[in-house]
């Protein structure tokens, strides 16, 4: 797992390339490889969009209209889970639990928490990152 962390940080995604050279120097089966990157949510098969944007899925922000706030979003954005804009700017992905169930909904916009959202901070947010907010 070290190393497909390192090949996410470098890459922004596990390469495809990447999957064979890993099984050889391992010892592991292409399969094995290929199963850990698409099970894991961290791990992304391709590259992301500039900004993320992990919307909440769990209880706790869907008991608070997190269902309604992210179909709005990927309406709006013209975008399924995990999607990226067609400008490369924003891909959206579901996250379950950012341990921010008091201030739900939650997400995180470029490592960045923010709560109690609602369409309006939720598009302002997304809008402001899409305008190059510098990332920390």
């Amino acid at each position: 797992m070290p190393i497909l962390h390192a090949l996410q940080e470098t890459f922004g995604h596990v390469p495809e390339d990447a999957v064979p050279l890993l099984a050889d120097a391992l010892n592991l089966s292409r399969a094995d490889v290929h199963g850990i990157v698409s099970f894991y949510h961290d791990f992304r098969e391709a590259p992301a969009g500039r900004h993320v944007v992990k919307l909440c899925r769990a209880e706790a922000c869907q008991s608070m209209g997190g269902h309604t706030l992210a179909e709005g979003l990927l309406r709006r954005l013209g975008l399924d889970w995990g999607g990226t804009t067609g400008d490369g700017q924003v891909t959206i992905e579901p996250v379950y639990c950012l341990g921010l169930c008091a201030c739900a909904p939650a997400a995180l916009i470029d490592g960045r928490p923010l709560g109690r959202l609602n369409r309006e901070r939720l598009d302002a947010a997304v809008n402001e990152a899409r305008n190059d907010w510098s990332t920390p």
